[in-house]
């Protein structure tokens, strides 16, 4: 078993930074980083951390009536609760869970829905009775949501019926419990519960997350205790090395706030938002609704918001929207977003539009088979490296490596590879795809290309095929398959292609068969039957001549809009 080890130190950064990082991670120190066994395999951990989700909520009763989520979709009206009062509907719902429908350790409870306080409270009532919370994408069409629940095979549905509608009445095959009509029981019906007591481990699964792999099919991501623990304590050391190298706060300036955007079926809202508020008493701020920049920005003037952790499109909406001079941004300490850098020129409208962020924007770099965030390049660091993702949080190895899995010197590119507490165990009921994922070691497999650079991650590019639209990671040969289902479709090939607000949009390329007639509206319609909207290509080309193949029959995707082009293709 090779040891961990860490990336060298970036020979810009300043001295005291890495005094402060010793200080924080040494022997004694508060964030103080150890070596255990986990899974089988030497880590980095972190020795004072929650061994369970469920230790974090039951320590959230130190807050008390302390406000901690509000829910708006104008900016006006809101739902709004209390740590206390989330801890009593969670004990509630958990007894109900229990003892309605059986849900026990290892029990999955599926939840479907927009983001809302039910959703919420469902999750922690779930993982606090030892079972796994899967949050199925509300973004899904009908037959998705059918598929998701076939895979997880929960004990009860909990969704919405916006979401139940897309099922078209048809019995999903698990007993479901509606948010409008049939929540309210389960939150209320025992006031005085008391929160479940049976033991749960460091590496017992709390979540399957959904995310497209390159078969097409949607893989479950299992995160567990141990997993989120990391992601958490990482972001506490990456708080508290903040507080001991900034000047001092204004005695003035408003307390903690997030306003969050991100839907719950994802990393971003669910680890970085509801879980972190409950571990650090944090007050947050739901967006529910299509995202709306007035609305955001009329959030953060009234409620007097310092942080919100973006994607670049919303971003870009926010930034660029002609009202946005016109509200007070000025309680915004902290920008954060995830999964790239920003592109140079959004950068450089958010520092003119909120000049006072200039040096407290940051991105990270991760995914939910990492719970999240694995590198951090914060405040002045972003600053004067924009384009890199920043560097390892203190339990994180990172290494770069070619494809027979060798380390490449530093510099050069290749494929991220990372492993860690917080790497997840593998995917849901997959065990080919999780082998097909590690390298020994239990080295995780990022699929991203990129190279290290005095002590930085930089990022060349998304996985081979990935398509970024909008904070979504789409997968190609899912809309190839469908489109090649269609009786009159010979052959297809889809691309990302860029847009300026949604980072990219979906194209695709398709060939009829010998005297069919194609457009492009019916081949949304029919994409649309089977996939969520975002899926649906967006730019059409309708070719009569075959696409460009390598010698063994893959699709060279380089070549089709030039056919002098070489370079990667397809490999499905």
């Amino acid at each position: 078993m090779s040891q961990p080890s860490r990336l060298p130190w970036p020979s810009d950064a300043p001295e005291e930074l890495r005094v402060v990082e010793e200080q924080l991670t040494g022997p004694g120190g508060p964030f103080e980083v150890v070596e255990e066994t986990v899974l089988g395999e030497p880590s980095l951990v972190m020795k004072n951390r929650p061994r369970s989700l469920r230790e974090l909520l039951e320590k959230s009763a130190g807050f008390g009536d302390a406000p901690f989520m509000a829910f708006t979709s104008d900016g006006e009206s809101y739902r709004r609760f209390s740590f206390a009062e989330h801890l009593r509907l969670v004990a509630s719902t958990a007894t109900v869970l229990r003892d309605d429908f059986g849900v026990g350790p290892g029990d999955r409870v599926a939840i479907l829905g927009a983001n809302s306080p039910e959703w919420i409270v469902t999750f922690w009532a779930t993982v606090a009775l030892g079972g796994i919370a899967v949050g199925l994408n509300g973004w899904w069409t009908g037959p998705e949501i059918r598929t998701g629940i076939e895979d997880c095979e929960p004990k009860v549905l909990v969704a919405d019926s916006a979401r139940l509608a897309r099922l078209e009445g048809a019995d999903p095959g698990v007993p479901v419990v509606e948010v409008e009509s049939g929540f309210d029981d389960l939150w209320h019906r025992h006031a005085d519960a008391a929160l479940p007591d049976q033991p749960i481990a460091e590496d017992d699964p709390a979540v399957i997350l959904y995310t497209s792999g390159t078969t097409g099919r949607p893989k479950g991501a299992i995160n567990t205790h141990r997993n989120i623990g990391a992601f958490l304590t990482a972001n506490f050391f990456s708080g508290a090395r903040t507080m001991m190298t900034s000047p001092p706060p204004p005695p003035d300036q408003p307390p903690n706030c997030s306003m969050v955007t991100s839907p719950l079926f994802h990393v971003s809202g669910l680890h970085a938002a509801a879980v972190m508020a409950v571990a650090v008493g944090l007050r947050t701020v739901w967006l529910t609704g299509r995202f709306d920049p007035v609305t955001a920005m009329r959030v953060i003037e009234s409620e007097r918001v310092t942080a919100w952790g973006f994607t670049g499109t919303v971003l870009h909406r926010v930034v660029h929207h002609p009202e946005v001079g016109r509200h007070d941004l000025t309680s915004l300490r902290t920008l954060g977003g995830g999964g790239s850098p920003i592109a140079p020129a959004l950068q450089e409208r958010a520092k003119q539009v909120m000049p006072h962020l200039r040096f407290s924007m940051s991105v990270g770099y991760g995914s939910t088979e990492t719970a999240a965030l694995l590198t951090s390049n914060p405040g002045p660091e972003y600053e004067a490296h924009p384009d890199s993702v920043g560097r390892p949080y203190p339990t994180v190895e990172l290494e770069i490596r070619d494809p027979d899995g060798n380390p490449v010197p530093l510099g050069e590119e290749g494929e991220v590879c990372t492993r860690g507490p917080m790497i997840m165990p593998g995917y849901w009921r997959r065990p080919e795809a999780t082998a097909e994922s590690f390298w020994p070691g239990r080295w995780y497999r990022m699929g991203d290309i990129g190279r290290i650079e005095d002590g930085r991650v930089y990022l060349a590019s998304r996985k081979r095929d990935l398509i970024f639209r909008g904070g979504e990671n789409v997968y190609p040969i899912e809309i190839e398959h469908r489109l090649e289902a269609h009786p009159d479709v010979l052959e297809a090939a889809v691309v990302g292609v860029d847009h300026p607000e949604l980072g990219q949009e979906v194209k695709a390329y398709v060939v009829p068969v010998a005297g069919a007639t194609l457009d492009a509206g019916g081949l949304a319609a029919w994409c649309g039957e089977e996939l969520a909207y975002y899926k649906v290509p967006a730019h059409w080309e309708i070719r009569a001549e075959a696409l460009p193949r390598t010698p063994t029959g893959k699709i060279v995707k380089a070549a089709l809009d030039d056919p002098d082009a070489s370079g990667f293709t397809d490999e499905g």
